[in-house]
Parts: structure tokens; sequence; C-alpha cells
């Protein structure tokens, strides 16, 4: 983790005074107190006005159904979560609740519930937004795998230290960021519900962008469960393994055997292959992989091959 964290995310994460986050709060409340402009680690009533956006937002996606929802409840029970801020300047800057202040906006409140905390530096800014918001559960499963990555690449935390912020195991942070492997019109269909993650992660192992996109269409059009594509998925490549091994290796649409060989592995594997072979016929055959994430794949994938021909 970067020292620029400063006073850590198990402090930031949990300012004084949360333990009362589940109380129902009305958002003009007579028994919450003005921003006196000093106190860290406070409940207080501040303006919706001079509050501005949070550049480290990791919601993409602002489903205007649940927004109206959210209005509804808010207006019948007031507003059961405050929103998180920091003080910058003159005014606020959001950490956590963006739903919950649009929401406010649009019914015409002046005024919002807010825990005001210290954030000293932008990248414990972009870690606090991203935790908070996979701890709520308000992302989406692309969003989620995006804050993940980004706390990794932004925030130099290990998967291991990302699971002890968000309460996860490991291995959900490294199913999660694998499905950014997959292609946009995979990801739109998780996006909009339109397939679950477990449908998601089952095409992973799929070596091509197309054919994924080809099995992805298979599932809307005829509503397969994810047990069912799991199954179609290790059939699929049962089959091209079985093939590929009782292929002939000296293609004659190929300059050379050893060519071949490397076109219909990195075909089978989804990742480049490197074949070298000595004049006495011994060799190597070197496959890369980019990531831990894609190592496991690759594990998964010699598992499947490995059941198939045990």
């Amino acid at each position: 983790m970067k020292q620029g964290l400063g006073r850590g995310l198990d402090a930031l994460i949990n300012p004084q005074g949360k333990d009362n986050v589940n109380q129902p709060l009305t958002v003009v409340s007579t028994n919450i107190k003005n921003d006196d402009g000093a106190t860290i680690d406070i409940l207080v009533k501040i303006p919706v006005e001079t509050i501005v956006p949070n550049e480290f937002q990791p919601r993409t996606e602002f489903n205007a159904d649940a927004l109206n929802e959210l209005k509804k409840s808010i207006l019948e029970n007031g507003l059961i979560q405050p929103i998180t801020v920091r003080r910058v300047n003159s005014h606020y800057e959001l950490v956590s609740g963006e739903r919950r202040l649009r929401a406010c906006k649009d019914i015409g409140y002046k005024d919002i519930p807010a825990y005001i905390i210290k954030v000293d530096t932008k990248e414990a800014m972009l870690a606090l937004s991203l935790i908070e918001n996979i701890q709520r559960e308000e992302l989406n499963p692309i969003e989620i795998a995006n804050a993940y990555r980004r706390l990794m690449d932004e925030c130099s935390l290990t998967q291991e230290e990302i699971a002890d912020k968000v309460g996860k195991d490991r291995s959900t942070i490294t199913n999660s960021i694998r499905l950014l492997k997959l292609p946009a019109e995979v990801q739109s269909a998780l996006i909009k519900e339109e397939i679950s993650s477990g449908h998601a992660r089952a095409l992973i192992n799929l070596p091509t962008s197309n054919i994924q996109v080809q099995f992805l269409e298979k599932i809307k059009k005829e509503n397969l469960s994810v047990r069912k594509v799991e199954q179609l998925v290790r059939e699929f490549l049962e089959t091209k393994t079985k093939k590929f091994l009782k292929a002939d290796p000296k293609n004659p649409h190929s300059h050379s055997p050893l060519r071949s060989f490397e076109e219909r592995l990195q075909l089978i594997m989804g990742t480049k292959v490197f074949c070298k072979q000595k004049k006495d016929g011994k060799g190597e055959v070197v496959i890369e992989f980019y990531s831990d994430d894609e190592f496991e794949r690759l594990l998964e994938l010699f598992e499947i091959i490995g059941k198939n021909y045990s």
C-alpha cells in the first residue's frame, strides 16, 4: 500500500459515529446540528448545493427506476443512510452516497445529513470511495471489477489486502477482476442483467472473444442456466482438445509444423504460446500469462483437460 494513504483505510472506513448508521434520519431533522467547519468524524447537516461530485466515483450506471424507488423511500421514511463527505476549502467533496444525493436534489431538499471525515490524499480518497461502494453492494459486477482493478493499479493494494478490506475471499476478488477480460458485448449483458456473473465466469475459459459472444447469444436465446453453460463450455473445450491431439502436426497450409502447433495451442489456451525445437528433436513450449488471475484461468483449463484424459 502506498504511504500516501495516510491515516489508513481502517480509520477512514470506520470513522467515529458510524455506529448509528442504520438508525432512521430525516433529511431536515432538527436533531442534527449544522457543520461547525472544523470537527471531524461527526454527523451534521450540510447544504446540498455546497457538495461537489467525487471524481473517483466507481458507479457508472444509474438506473432510473431504482432512483425513483429511492426517492419514494426517502419521502416516506427519511434518509436512512447519510452520505459521507470531506471538507475541501469552502465546500464538500462527496466520498460515498451519490444516488442518495441525487435523490435528495431531485426531491428538492436543501440540506442533507452527512458524515464528515478527514481524507488527506487522492490515493486515500480513491481507496475509500471504491471500498465503501463495494461494501454497500451498490455497484454492478463490472463496476466492482473495475473498482478492484483500480485499487490494485492506483493504490498498490494486493488482492489479499483488497479481500481483507472488503470482507471477501481472495478468490472472489480474482474471479471478479477476470470479468474485465470478457468482450464488451458480454460485459454489457452482465451490466444489463441479461446474464449473471456465473454465466460470465463460465465464458471466460473460452479461447476467443468471437466464441464467447456466440455462447452469449445462445444463453440469451435459450435462457440457459449457469450449470448448463458450464457444461457446454466444458464439452466445447474437451472437443477442441481431442481434435488438437488427434490432428496431424504437418499442416500443409502452414509454413511450418511448429507454427501450426503454436497456432492451435493459442486457440485452445486463449493466450500467446511459443514453441522452440532443437536439431536433436528436443524443445520447449512456453505459455504466457500476464497476471495472477490469468494464471488461475490457465490452471482451470488444464484441470478441464486433465479430467477428460484421466
